[in-house]
């Protein structure tokens, strides 16, 4: 089948692709809604009507944040609610505390490339628990409340070509027998973004219930405060020589807002990159682009969705 377009492109803004758009009624979530792209989803979907609800970490960032998005779009429908991926607790108040339907969820929040092998008290793999088991429980939580939306909902899962880097090793998804790598942690924890779009759309399909998973595209933010600078004097230097292109935080966002509310994906299942369905590439190919089908493999989803929840069974409180 020939890969999904859309009328927008790697030069298009959030803004671009909501113009157009009355999502007035709707709500959504964004985490890590509090800088970098996730501010620009959040004024995109609050720039068309939704209702925002910015789940942050630090509740201070995300109410400065939300006073932007006030002060630039109208919006006053925006709402900050505390969120730490890291703590399971957290999750699952932030869970309890929600009432009514959901339309939209974009799993936005994210860490890169931590430079030494670091364990949460659970002994997971903190790039892995933060990016992926985090979100995997918040989305599960939030299963009934997108189930009730009334013209179904989106999930959007913030990925990275990082992931061409890793798949998830099932077998030592925590470094405990191979040697710690921050860009191969970083990479299957990508991959594992990917995956979660894919069984969730699967599972919940019939529930109205779809996800895409996307590629912003090389942004400088707050994402990269754990990356050495001699890696980042590399990608300026490519940047200068033109092998590699950056965009601006308004142009990272576009690709989220095209998997949130383009018709185009209204399937679910998709990765995109640029606003647009990306190719599929081998596991061996040396590329920049494209996903892997590692991400893609609904058998390594299904598997990732059962491992991930054994993870979750393993809370203290569920003793």
């Amino acid at each position: 089948m020939p890969l999904i377009t859309t009328q927008f492109d790697a030069t298009s803004t959030a803004l671009d692709v909501v113009a157009g758009h009355d999502l007035t009624g709707k709500r959504a979530v964004v985490t890590g809604g509090g800088s970098g792209i996730g501010v620009e989803t959040v004024r995109a979907l609050a720039s068309a009507g939704a209702e925002v609800t910015i789940a942050v970490r630090d509740p201070a960032q995300g109410a400065a944040a939300a006073q932007d998005v006030v002060g630039s779009t109208g919006n006053t429908t925006l709402r900050v609610a505390r969120l730490d991926l890291l703590d399971l607790d957290s999750v699952a108040a932030f869970v309890a505390d929600w009432d009514g339907p959901l339309d939209l969820l974009v799993n936005n929040a994210g860490v890169m490339a931590l430079p030494t092998l670091t364990l949460t008290d659970r002994g997971w793999e903190t790039q892995f628990a933060t990016n992926h088991l985090g979100h995997f429980a918040l989305t599960t939580g939030l299963h009934g409340a997108l189930a009730a939306a009334t013209d179904g909902a989106r999930i959007v899962s913030v990925s990275s070509t990082g992931h061409l880097r890793s798949p998830v090793v099932f077998d030592d998804i925590h470094f405990a027998d191979r040697e710690y790598d921050p860009w191969s942690a970083y990479g299957q924890s990508k991959t594992a973004n990917v995956l979660l779009a894919v069984e969730a759309t699967r599972r919940w399909a019939d529930d109205g219930i779809v996800a895409n998973a996307l590629m912003p595209g090389g942004i400088m933010t707050n994402l990269q405060r754990h990356v050495s600078q001699d890696v980042i004097d590399g990608w300026e230097k490519a940047q200068r020589e033109g092998t590699v292109t950056f965009k601006d935080t308004q142009q990272g966002a576009a690709t989220t807002l095209v998997a949130a509310v383009a018709p185009e994906f209204a399937t679910g299942g998709h990765y995109l990159e640029d606003c647009a369905e990306a190719r599929t590439v081998g596991d061996d190919e040396q590329t920049r682009d494209g996903v892997r089908a590692w991400a893609l493999d609904p058998g390594n989803a299904q598997r990732l969705w059962e491992v991930s929840e054994e993870h979750l069974a393993q809370r203290p409180d569920a003793d």
